[in-house]
Order: structure tokens, then sequence, then C-alpha cells
């Protein structure tokens, strides 16, 4: 259990860092760590699948699509706005409430039990394969289908007509 408890308090330091860091490339350096200790949780849990995808899909793809929006955006120090006094005490509204959410929280906070597993296959690929085909195969295929026409649409919007030659 202090395994789990020493991983979780390094996910909240790096998304501590995340929305700390000045500046952005290092933010979401944190971000690809904070989600390598979820990586960890989900392992811990007995989620491989879990693990896996949210190590390939979230620190593999989405985020070095992040990292490259980010690079071709070219953030200087020149162009970036001035923050109003508006925006400043919502910021403040905003830490304010996180802050009373906080101590809530660990005004309520006691002890737990270790939880124990009576089934080990839970979370394995093999038991989520033979539910997801069996008893959710008609949902899977509509969302599919769903991401299909999804894609579609957004290759035809993303394409320019072609220019009438008369």
């Amino acid at each position: 259990m202090n395994t789990f408890y020493f991983i979780a308090a390094l996910s909240v330091i790096f998304a501590i860092l995340v929305i700390s860091a000045k500046n952005p490339v290092h933010s979401i350096l944190y971000l690809i760590l904070t989600f390598f200790t979820f990586t960890v949780h989900y392992i811990l849990l007995n989620a491989q699948f879990l693990a896996i995808v949210n190590f390939i899909v979230y620190m593999g793809a989405i985020l070095v699509l992040f990292l490259y929006t980010l690079m071709l955006m070219n953030l200087n120090k020149e162009s970036e706005p001035v923050k109003t006094n508006l925006v400043k005490i919502a910021a403040v509204i905003g830490g304010g409430c996180f802050l009373v959410t906080i101590v809530a929280a660990l005004k309520t906070f006691t002890g737990s039990v270790p939880v124990v597993l009576k089934d080990t296959n839970l979370g394995l690929v093999k038991n989520l394969g033979k539910t997801l085909f069996n008893e959710y195969l008609l949902p899977f295929e509509i969302s599919s289908v769903l991401l299909l026409s999804a894609m579609v649409g957004a290759v035809l919007l993303a394409t320019k007509d072609p220019k009438p030659t008369a």
C-alpha cells in the first residue's frame, strides 16, 4: 500500500508542476510524467490493458501532438496578451475554491482497508475481449461506424474543393 501512496504523491506533485511551470514545453513534459504515474496506478490495480492503452495512446500520441502543436504555435513573450484584473480575480476565486475542496477532503480523510481481489483474472485483456465481443458487440460496431463516419467527415471538410477550370 505504501507504493500506491508514493505513486499517488508523485501524481499530485507532477500535476501541480504541469499547471505551475512557466515554460509550456516543461508543462507538457510534466504531463507526460503525470500520465506515466497513471500507468503505474493501472498496473497496481491489475488493469494491464488500460495501462498499455494509456501508455500508447496518451503518452505516445496525444502528448506528442500537444508538443508539436505547441512548437508550431511559436509562443513568444512579446505576443502574450496582458491579463486583465478580471482574469486575475477569477484565478484567485478558482484557487480559493480548490483550496477549500482540498481542506474538506483532508478533513474527511480516514484510513482505508486494502482491497484484495477475489478474482485474479479481473482486468485482463482476455476477459475484456470476451465481454466486448459477446455482450457488447452491437454497441461496439455502432461506435466503430460512428467513428468512421466522423473521420470521413473530417477529411471531407479539410479538403479544399478544386477550382473549376472554365
